[in-house]
């Protein structure tokens, strides 16, 4: 464990980047109200095509991706500031991140020069979104079980197989999915390639999946001898799961992996200033705010650091691992910590929205440890890089 936190060198964001925190700010004043802290909460679930279009004019959308694809040409530190602050107040981001986060980046690095000129302007426009076909049903997290095939044909391949959690995809124009293009299951990395898929294509059926909140943002994906032209490949035959790996570490990596409760704990500190001779702060409350806030302060760190490594071109894939690990156990713990809390006190200074927004954080906090990889493959995958399997 010692080799693998040494290779975590804490950083600090760069003085530089204040600047643009304040530019941002400003920004989401502007053109992001208050709102009821239930549904800022949904921040990274909640789609806004219109919010991401204004990001995108704003030049903060394809926030990495080169100027002369329309991107902001920016550094990984600087995007992580942009995203610290739109997830701090749960601004709707939906729409654009898999595109911005991941598919945008990926394309950059693997795509053909056709499919960067087509695909990275219209990302960083905020024209085109993107969906993930990773994971499958009786797959889970294990994605070098990938079934779903691609098989060659005259002009292309006819794509068939079943995707599941697949976020946004009844929103989203195009899906990067991850299908088996030679051998068997069996054969678990080997034969793997990624293809955009047009999610207008015939052969492709979305089906959403409602959650216990009544939200539909997961989807099953259904591709039933679907075509798509031999352009459509991303980067070479066979080298699917390399990509995935590369594309993996940015998802895991960064602030949006310990933020998903950021709004609840800003309601609760609301709450908490509140003060009248019945409500004072107790020594619990106290305690447990120290406690968030040193596991944040850690956490963010160590964020900084992975997107430090990033920005130096490296792939910390392990380094994300245990990073998604940890950011999932803060950001479960603070709804299961408030339900006690809020719950124990007397119905009159219980506040109706902090209670809304810990309701929908306490029904969602499950799926925290389930996407972008589950607790148990996450930690499969430190365990190797410790050597330990």
């Amino acid at each position: 464990m010692t080799d693998l936190l040494a290779s975590l060198r804490f950083a600090a964001l760069p003085s530089d980047t204040r600047k643009l925190r304040d530019d941002v700010r400003e920004f989401l004043r502007e053109h992001h109200g208050a709102g009821a802290p239930a549904e800022r909460a949904r921040s990274w679930m909640g789609f806004d095509a219109s919010f991401s279009q204004r990001l995108a004019k704003r030049g903060w959308v394809g926030l990495t991706l080169p100027k002369e694809y329309g991107g902001a040409g920016m550094t990984p530190l600087q995007r992580f500031v942009i995203v610290e602050q739109l997830l701090s107040v749960g601004a709707p981001v939906a729409a654009h991140w898999v595109a911005e986060r991941q598919s945008g980046p990926l394309i950059l690095k693997f795509g053909s020069s056709d499919q960067r000129d087509f695909f990275l302007p219209r990302i960083c426009a905020g024209e085109v979104f993107f969906c993930i076909g990773m994971s499958e049903p009786n797959s889970g997290s294990d994605l070098a079980s990938v079934r779903s095939r691609a098989l060659k044909v005259d002009g292309g391949w006819r794509l068939s197989g079943r995707k599941i959690w697949t976020t946004n995809a009844q929103h989203c124009q195009y899906m990067i999915a991850l299908v088996r293009t030679s051998g068997a299951p069996d054969d678990r990395q080997k034969g793997l390639s990624q293809f955009i898929v047009d999610m207008k294509a015939p052969g492709m059926e979305v089906r959403p999946l409602v959650d216990l909140c009544g939200d539909a943002h997961f989807n099953e994906v259904l591709l039933d001898d679907v075509f798509v032209p031999e352009s459509a490949m991303v980067g070479q035959e066979g080298q699917g799961w390399a990509q995935v790996n590369a594309e993996l570490a940015y998802e895991r990596s960064g602030p949006e992996r310990f933020y998903s409760s950021a709004v609840l704990l800003n309601a609760w500190l609301s709450s908490l200033r509140v003060r009248t001779p019945e409500r004072t702060v107790s020594g619990e409350e106290l305690a447990a705010l120290g406690k968030f806030a040193t596991h944040m302060v850690a956490l963010r760190q160590v964020s900084v650091a992975l997107t430090t490594k990033l920005s130096a071109g490296e792939s910390p894939l392990v380094e994300a691992a245990l990073m998604k690990d940890l950011g999932t156990e803060f950001e479960q713990s603070v709804p299961s910590v408030l339900e006690a809390m809020v719950g124990a006190l007397p119905p009159e200074q219980q506040e109706p929205e902090l209670l809304r927004a810990l309701n929908y954080l306490s029904l969602m906090a499950p799926s925290f440890s389930l996407r972008g990889g589950t607790r148990e493959i996450l930690r499969g995958m430190v365990a190797r890089g410790l050597g330990l399997r």
